[in-house]
């Protein structure tokens, strides 16, 4: 195996990557190698869904495959071997699919069919041994030698990119929000990466272009979640328990939170979000439930101490899986696209088995003294106050705007962020997004004219909504973006980090800080190619960091 995609992944005596039997995520060997002829296998299922696209035989069925396949290979989603191996049986059937459907639209046209190579034409074996004999041609450093590690990297970024989007759009598809375009721009990028492209210029331009695509998505994510559950508002979250029988929920999944509110509703039985699913508390539809008592825990790698403590069962609806404990692993629950070896698996938002796992448990005995946190602060509600905000900077009230957000992770320096956000003047607002602010969201930092000084926007995905708030503020001021009072601080661990990363590239937004490390899949030479175009910038020290925004 080799894979570094993450934040976590092995540095060692300036080698990056692990190259060992288990990642560091807990990922085997078999199942990463796997995980990489699955995308080789969607490769080839883009190649020829592309060509069939364009001429008006598009395949959205397919698209959602690329969509779920991809997504399962994320980090910490999906450690199960067998899934993959059945996965790489259906790839084969639907590439068979598509490429009947593009050869007979060309007929139809009187258009001669491409010759297509490479993943387009692999004979996939449906036995694992016989796949895994043949997994190092579809490494992600495939070729290295031929064309440089720095080629390789830009590939990589695309790749990890992508596998970000494809998440996005599966959460969206989750709650019928799907686009002929994204399916096509996705196809379109695999298609690309099929063909071992070596173009710098093409390579960052296709990277960009895939920053374009997450928009959109994230755009549609927006629209699927208001449009179900309502607009985010700003609304008080407990975080001590209840007594009652009790289901953990963590992941990202809204759609699943949703139905399982709906079947545990008059049972007695309390929902409690955890990680990524905090902001569940501030959608009205969901929220106007009862029994979704609180939000317990924090962020995802202390999930082996917490799910441990919790009195009930646990159901994970996406990534930010580990590996489940012994005191626990019986009663934790997979759907969607995670899964793990030995854990029971949820299909088509049946929780009968996950509440009478509840039911059998003893849930919490007494009442916890009341805490809360206030979650909700999308750009709905920011901009609800806009002149407020504006009239507060135009005073001074206001000097300066942080984006503090992103993943958070159990390596050391990520107290980066809550030592940033401790150390930034009483005349500052934060936002924030994504588990990253759990090193910070139990804290009163005070309010400037009634607006807490730290806002909540959301999960990871709601960089759409920090997005909008920050075009509506320069619109505003009459003036671009990177010319606001605004610094943004990224946290990065996984695969939707780095879509979002490119998000912000692709509009331009010049001056990020990413950290704690940088990808490991970025050499020298194209993060200077970065900062040259993008001012990039490492983490160094909070205290310096600090120090040259406010000067900027």
């Amino acid at each position: 195996m080799f894979c570094y995609q993450c934040e976590q992944t092995s540095r060692v005596d300036g080698v990056n990557g692990c190259a060992s039997a288990v990642g560091n995520c807990g990922k085997d060997a078999q199942t990463s190698d796997l995980q990489d002829l699955l995308i080789h296998a969607v490769k080839g299922i883009a190649q020829y869904a592309k060509r069939a696209r364009d001429l008006g035989a598009g395949d959205n069925d397919a698209g959602k495959f690329i969509l779920y396949s991809m997504f399962t290979t994320l980090t910490n989603v999906n450690f199960n071997p067998a899934r993959f191996t059945s996965m790489l049986t259906e790839a084969a059937e639907i590439r068979a699919r598509v490429k009947k459907a593009y050869e007979e639209a060309a007929a139809a046209q009187g258009i001669a069919a491409e010759e297509l190579s490479g993943a387009a034409v692999w004979d996939i074996p449906t036995e694992t041994n016989e796949l895994l004999a043949q997994a190092a041609m579809a490494s992600v450093r495939a070729g290295e030698a031929e064309v440089g590690e720095d080629i390789v990297g830009l590939r990589a970024l695309i790749l990890y990119g992508a596998k970000g989007v494809c998440a996005y759009a599966y959460h969206a598809l989750m709650l019928d929000e799907q686009s002929d375009e994204v399916y096509a721009n996705l196809e379109s990028t695999m298609d690309f990466l099929a063909s071992d492209p070596t173009d710098v210029d093409a390579l960052v331009g296709q990277a960009l272009a895939l920053g374009h695509t997450n928009l959109t998505v994230m755009g549609m994510l927006d629209a699927g979640n208001t449009g179900k559950f309502g607009t985010p508002e700003p609304s008080a979250a407990r975080i001590s328990p209840v007594a009652g029988k009790a289901i953990l929920v963590s992941g990202h999944d809204m759609a699943d939170l949703a139905a399982l509110l709906e079947q545990t509703a008059g049972t007695g039985v309390n929902v409690y979000t955890h990680g990524e699913m905090l902001p569940a508390h501030s959608y009205p539809e969901l929220k106007k439930h009862a029994h979704l008592a609180g939000n317990y825990g924090g962020a995802w790698q202390d999930q082996q101490t917490e799910f441990a403590n919790f009195p009930g069962p646990i159901l994970m609806t996406s990534n930010c899986i580990i590996e489940p404990a012994a005191s626990y692993r019986r009663r934790i629950f997979t759907a969607g696209p995670v899964g793990w070896p030995g854990l029971r698996h949820i299909e088509n938002h049946d929780f009968s088995t996950l509440i009478q796992a509840a039911n059998a448990m003893p849930g919490f005995a007494a009442d916890s003294e009341e805490e809360s946190i206030t979650v909700g602060f999308g750009r709905d509600a920011v901009l609800g106050v806009a002149d407020v905000v504006i009239d507060a900077v135009k005073a001074g009230a206001i000097k300066h705007f942080f984006l503090v957000g992103g993943c958070d992770g159990a390596a050391s320096g990520r107290n980066y962020y809550s030592d940033l956000v401790d150390q930034t003047p009483d005349d500052t607002v934060i936002l924030t997004l994504g588990c990253a602010k759990y090193r910070f969201n139990k804290k009163d930092y005070g309010a400037i004219g009634g607006i807490p000084r730290v806002l909540d926007m959301g999960q990871c995905n709601d960089s759409y909504s920090a997005i909008q708030v920050a075009v509506a503020l320069a619109n505003a001021f009459e003036c671009e973006v990177n010319e606001l009072p605004l610094s943004l601080f990224v946290s990065w661990f996984e695969q939707k980090a780095a879509a979002v990363l490119l998000t912000l590239l692709a509009l331009n937004i010049k001056g990020i800080t990413l950290g704690p490390t940088l990808p490991a899949f970025i050499t020298p030479p194209v993060l200077n190619t970065l900062v040259e175009a993008f001012d990039i910038k490492a983490n160094t020290t909070p205290e310096a960091d600090l120090a040259a925004a406010l000067a900027a």
